[in-house]
């Protein structure tokens, strides 16, 4: 029970990676909001996993697009829970395109989802971790923000920004007892990357050392390590879940 009696805020939680985090995290004893855009397909299955752990999964609503909103459903859940211990910014989407075809719409909906929604949570969520002097928030980005990926600029500008925001958030909270990290997925077997052509995955597999696409879970239990005590002494690392392939 590595987070047993501590609370989580998990954004993008309904679905793929942040419902497999969700249910790690439940079982590992923590009690934890789901923020999704509307109720989720998974919600009574989920709360009903929550109860067979002995902990609770309380789901949230906002479009994190929508800022003044945004700010007020994370002040309330903040509220309802008396503080949070982990923070998971994991909500994201894709608009692929050549960036000479691309639509401004495209660029901006993705960085907004991205990237200023983990900025905006954060900085509700962090300055009540800097005043109980404790907490973990965990950045969701992709091994596509560290080395760039064509057709994906606008996905790639905001995960390497989010590495960039979370090594300098770091910096700020480190020595008030908020570390802050970053967890780089490869390719990861979710409903977004079985989307991908054949053709595409196969390529992709050829350039993983490990000769496999990764599980929700090998993320989940990074997400579970960085959450727990067993790393209070790291923080402002970008920690790739890729079977090798960003080497």
């Amino acid at each position: 029970m590595l987070l047993e009696n501590k609370k989580a805020l998990i954004t993008g939680s309904s679905r793929g990676i942040g419902l497999g985090i969700t249910k790690r995290y439940l079982e590992e004893g923590c009690e934890v909001w789901g923020l999704c855009t509307k109720d989720s397909p998974a919600k009574a299955e989920t709360e009903a996993f929550a109860k067979e752990h002995g902990v609770a999964y309380h789901e949230i609503h906002a479009n994190v697009a929508e800022v003044e909103n945004l700010k007020l459903v994370i002040k309330d859940a903040l509220k309802e829970a008396g503080g949070f211990d982990i923070l998971v910014n994991n909500a994201g989407i894709t608009r692929d395109g050549l960036s000479f075809r691309m639509k401004l719409e495209d660029w901006n909906s993705v960085l907004s989802i991205n990237l200023t929604s983990a900025f905006i949570i954060s900085q509700i969520i962090s300055g009540d971790m800097i005043r109980k002097r404790a907490g973990s928030i965990i950045n969701m980005a992709s091994i596509v923000g560290l080395h760039g990926q064509g057709g994906q600029v606008n996905y790639a500008a905001s995960k390497g920004g989010l590495i960039a925001y979370t090594k300098s958030l770091a910096k700020e909270t480190g020595a008030r007892g908020v570390r802050v990290n970053a967890i780089a997925p490869g390719f990861i077997e979710t409903e977004m990357t079985a989307a991908v052509n054949e053709e595409a995955q196969k390529a992709w597999l050829e350039t993983i050392p490990a000769k496999r696409a990764g599980k929700v879970e090998d993320v989940a239990n990074t997400c579970v390590f960085l959450g727990s005590d067993l790393s209070t002494y790291i923080t402002a690392q970008v920690i790739g879940v890729d079977g090798g392939m960003g080497a």
